[in-house]
Order: C-alpha cells, then sequence, then structure tokens
C-alpha cells in the first residue's frame, strides 16, 4: 500500500505524535503552534546556513523552555515546522524506514528541541540517523 504523501497527513501524523507525549509534557507542547510546509524558507535557509532544502526536514523556532524568562515577551508562538519534500526525499533515500515513523521522529525532534535539549543531547539518546 502507497502511504499517504499529503500535507494533511503529515499534519495528522505529527499532532498524533504531539498527543501520544507523557502527560506531563503535554501542557507545553500543546502552546506550540505545529506547521507542515512542502519546503522550508530561503530566508530560513539563509539564516540557518544551510545549502539546500533537503537538508532541512524540520525546525524549532522559538525559545527553548530552558532558556524562557518571565521578562521575555514573544513576537509569536514558538513553532515546530516539518518541511515535506525534504522528509519525503529523506524517506526514500533510506528506504528501511516507515514514512509515519520517519515524520514522527522528525516531530519529536523538534519538540526536544522546545523542551531544551541541544541536538548533541539528542543524539546521546537517539541513534536514529546511525
Amino acid at each position: 500500500m502507497t502511504p499517504d504523501k499529503s500535507l494533511a497527513h503529515f499534519e495528522t501524523v505529527a499532532r498524533t505524535t504531539v498527543d501520544a507525549l507523557p502527560s506531563a509534557f503535554l501542557p507545553a507542547a500543546r502552546e506550540v503552534a505545529l506547521r507542515v510546509a512542502d519546503w522550508p524558507d530561503r530566508q530560513i535557509l539563509r539564516e540557518l546556513g544551510v545549502a539546500h532544502p533537503l537538508d532541512l526536514t524540520g525546525l524549532y523556532e522559538g525559545v527553548p523552555m530552558t532558556e524562557k524568562s518571565v521578562w521575555d515577551q514573544p513576537m509569536g508562538p514558538d513553532t515546530v515546522w516539518l518541511f515535506r519534500e525534504p522528509i519525503l526525499a529523506e524517506w526514500r533515500s533510506r528506504g528501511d524506514v516507515e514514512l509515519d515513523d520517519l515524520i514522527a521522529h522528525v516531530t519529536i525532534h523538534e519538540f526536544a528541541h522546545h523542551f531544551g535539549w541541544s541536538d548533541d543531547d539528542i543524539a546521546r539518546i537517539d541513534r536514529w540517523w546511525e
């Protein structure tokens, strides 16, 4: 059976993934806006120094909870972005993972940044990319 590759399906999988987080994380996770787009914006790529749009499957935009202060005045909600085309390219090139599992993995990775985890912190416990 061919997996659903629509933007709506990506959003459904991501929201289901967030809803399955342990209850201690749910209130903070539900305050984060979740967005699914086909590609990262050129400005985002430029700001991050990412040369090719296929290299960015997801992004957390915001101030991690471990760095927030009552003095901070947010300009908007913290946001987790999932980029469909880069995720699909990763899924095709790997060939060893279900698409929904990859979507969930990228979602969890980006929400981990919201909770204050760095890429190095995540890599220590998540051997997904090995």
